[in-house]
This record gives C-alpha cells, structure tokens and sequence, in this order.
C-alpha cells in the first residue's frame, strides 16, 4: 500500500483551521488532534491517483468541500492547479474563504451554492469526499465534467457494495470505473482510505 509524500508545510494552515475551527464546527471537538492524520493527509491521498496516471489537471471541483476538504490541502499542495470548493452551507464557506485569504492562495475559488446550480463551467477532475452515496455523486458531477475527465470518490474501505448499488447510472453516463487506490491514515489504527475513480469515456 503506498505511502502518501506531502511537500508543503502545513503548520500555518493548521493555525489558521483551529483558530476557525473555534468559532465554528469545521470538524469535531474531538477531531481536532488527527486534524493532519485524517483530514490533511487524507485529502492529499488524491496525490496517489496523479501519480499513478502521471497526470495533473488544470482545473478540479470539489463537492461538498464542507471545512475545505479535499480542496485547500490540494490548491496548497497544488499551486498550479485551480481549484474551485462548493458548498450550500455558507457559514463553513466563509471560514474556509478567510483560511485561505490569509494564506494567500490564488488558486482556490469558494462558492456557497448548491452544485446543481452550478451551471456552465467543466472540470479536469471531480472530487468528493464523506458527502454522498455514488449514485447521486455522479449524477453531480457528470455534467460539469470536461471531456476524458475524472471523478475521484473518498470512500472507506468495503465500498464495492455502494460501486454495484450504482452500476446503473456508471453505465448511463458511460463512466469506466478505474482500478481503486488503497491507502492508510498514518494512525495506529487500521484507517484504510479508498479511492474510486470513474472515467468519462463518452
């Protein structure tokens, strides 16, 4: 199972997220120790897919980006690609917004929206992590996807149950389903991560 590599620094992002985090529920109380060790590095597992297909895009959604997960760990790890979060509940968007106006990124857009709304752009990859079941997911993303794009899924291990349940709509979108990534937290306890990748081929 391949170890995640993380370039940047991410002590004054880390800062910054408790200092929020404070003030609103970004995360549990209780999360808040693992704040690197479940969200950081899991956000970062995406770096296992780019590496893997030796490919990085220019432009990734993030759906349900919540407290700036996946998005902000990727637009900072990733300088060059432009990533865009989207999320319905403003108050978390407005934290992450200030997060990442005070660390200065260029890269990252923050819409408080629901993802239907979104209308008229498209997108090199998109994310989602712990929002959804895979059906609705796709239906989400299929239409802001550019053509050859990818939908990079978070999930836990024991998914295959959820790819099955949504073996219909993959094939109405004419989604390949790629080969899973595994990966672990860096915890004592067994977190195995999985990410689904789904192809648009049509």
């Amino acid at each position: 199972m391949s170890k995640i590599e993380i370039k940047s620094d991410f002590k004054e992002y880390e800062k910054l997220f408790l200092e929020q985090n404070s003030k609103i529920n970004l995360i549990s109380k209780n999360e808040e120790k693992y704040l690197y060790e479940k969200h950081i590095y899991d956000s970062l597992g995406i770096k296992l897919f780019f590496e893997k297909y030796n490919y990085i895009p220019k432009t990734l959604l993030d759906i349900g980006t919540g407290g700036g997960f996946p998005s902000l760990p990727i637009a900072i790890e990733y300088p060059k690609i432009k990533v865009t979060g989207i999320d319905s509940t403003g108050k978390k968007i407005r934290a992450v917004t200030e997060i990442a106006e005070k660390l200065g990124l260029k890269n990252i857009e923050l819409i408080n929206d629901r993802v239907e709304n979104l209308k008229n752009r498209s997108f090199d990859v998109v994310t989602s992590r712990a929002v959804a079941k895979i059906d609705k997911l796709v239906e989400y993303a299929y239409p802001l996807l550019s053509k050859g794009g990818y939908i990079v899924l978070y999930k836990s291990r024991g998914v295959n149950e959820e790819i099955n349940s949504a073996k219909n709509i993959i094939r109405r979108f004419h989604l390949k389903i790629e080969p899973q990534i595994e990966y672990k937290l860096p915890l004592e306890e067994d977190y195995t991560r999985v990410l689904v990748i789904l192809r648009k081929v049509a």
